[in-house]
C-alpha cells in the first residue's frame, strides 16, 4: 500500500467526501457540494501543508454550554482542535462558516474529532453546529459576514510579527467571498504593512447559492485583482495535493501576502451531482428515487490509489 503524504491526503479527502455524503443522506440536506470542491485543500492543509501540533480539543466536544462568558463558552475552544498556539505553530482560521462540515469530516478523518461527534451535526445543543462559530472544532473565530477572516488574520499576523513569531496565519475562504468589499480592503491592508506571514487559501469553485459565480458578480481575472491590490499569486488545481502543498509554502513572496487560488469542481468525486448544476448551494434530494440514487453511490463508492 503505498503511504506516501499524497496518498494519505487524497485518502483523507475521499474519506471526507464520503463521510458528508453519508450525512447528507442521514439528514436530506447538507452543504455537499463545498465539501467535494475543498476536500483535497484542507486534507492537504491537516496533512501536510500547516505546521500543527496535536489537537487539544475533546475528542467528543461537550455540549454547547452557551454564549462567550463566565458560564458559557471559553476562548479557544474550537481553535483547540488545531492543536496548541506556539510561536512556531500555524494558525487556521476558517472563513466561510458554512463549510463548517467538511472541516469537521476533516477533524475526523486526521483523528482530532470522533465520528460520533460528527453525526452529532445541526443538532439540539451541539457544538458541531451547521454555521461554524469560535465554539465548534477547528474554528478559532467567529468571521461573521463573508470576508471578514482576511481581516482578523490581518491584526492576528501583525501581533505575531511583533511578538517575533515564526508561524503562519493561513486563511481558508471561498471564492464568494470575494465579492465583500472588505476582502478587498484586508488584502490591500496585509500589503501595506508587508504581512507575508499571511496565506490565503481559496477554494475557487465557481458556485454561489443563486448559481454560478460569474452569472451573478463576474470576479475574474481573480490574479489580476489579487496583484493590483499587492497580493502574490500562485494559481492551483485544487484536486491536485502536490501542487497545493508547493503554493502554499511559495517562498517568493517577501513583503507581500501569498494568495493562493485553487481552482475546483464542486461536483468533484460524485458524477451525478453534475446534472444538479449550478444549483448546488444546499442539497437536498428531490425525491425517494433520487436519495436511493445517491445511496447506491455511496455504498459502492471506494477509494483508488491511482485517482
Amino acid at each position: 500500500m503505498d503511504n506516501t503524504w499524497q496518498t494519505q491526503a487524497k485518502r483523507i479527502a475521499h474519506g471526507v467526501r464520503r463521510r458528508v455524503l453519508e450525512l447528507t443522506l442521514k439528514n436530506n440536506g447538507c452543504y455537499l457540494s463545498q465539501t467535494l470542491s475543498c476536500a483535497d485543500l484542507l486534507a492537504t492543509l491537516y496533512t501536510k501543508s500547516l505546521n500543527l501540533g496535536p489537537s487539544k480539543g475533546a475528542f467528543i466536544p461537550d455540549k454547547n454550554p452557551g454564549p462567550p462568558g463566565q458560564k458559557g463558552i471559553k476562548p479557544g475552544h474550537g481553535a483547540a482542535y488545531n492543536g496548541p498556539q506556539g510561536p512556531e505553530n500555524d494558525r487556521i482560521l476558517i472563513s466561510p462558516a458554512h463549510y463548517a462540515v467538511a472541516v469537521y469530516a476533516t477533524l475526523v478523518e486526521t483523528g482530532r474529532l470522533s465520528a460520533d461527534a460528527f453525526f452529532s451535526f445541526n443538532t439540539d445543543g451541539s457544538s458541531v453546529e451547521m454555521i461554524g462559530a469560535e465554539h465548534s472544532p477547528g474554528f478559532e473565530l467567529t468571521t461573521g459576514s463573508f470576508g471578514q477572516a482576511v481581516s482578523q488574520a490581518g491584526g492576528i499576523a501583525f501581533a505575531r510579527k511583533l511578538k517575533g513569531e515564526t508561524g503562519r496565519c493561513v486563511v481558508f475562504m471561498s471564492d464568494g467571498e470575494l465579492e465583500e468589499g472588505q476582502t478587498w480592503e484586508g488584502i490591500q491592508c496585509l500589503a501595506q504593512y508587508k504581512l507575508d506571514n499571511v496565506v490565503i487559501c481559496v477554494d475557487v469553485n465557481g458556485m454561489q447559492c443563486d448559481g454560478a459565480t460569474a452569472d451573478q458578480m463576474n470576479l475574474e481575472p481573480i490574479d489580476k485583482r489579487v496583484e493590483a491590490f499587492g497580493g502574490k499569486v500562485v494559481t492551483v488545481n485544487g484536486h491536485d495535493v502536490e501542487a497545493i502543498d508547493q503554493a502554499i509554502n511559495h517562498t517568493d513572496h517577501k513583503d507581500q501576502p501569498l494568495v493562493v487560488l485553487c481552482y475546483t469542481n464542486s461536483a468533484q468525486g460524485i458524477p451525478l451531482l453534475e446534472e444538479r448544476k449550478p444549483k448546488l448551494h444546499f442539497v437536498r434530494f428531490g425525491g425517494q428515487d433520487e436519495m436511493e440514487r445517491y445511496q447506491k453511490f455511496h455504498d459502492a463508492w471506494e477509494f483508488e490509489e491511482t485517482a
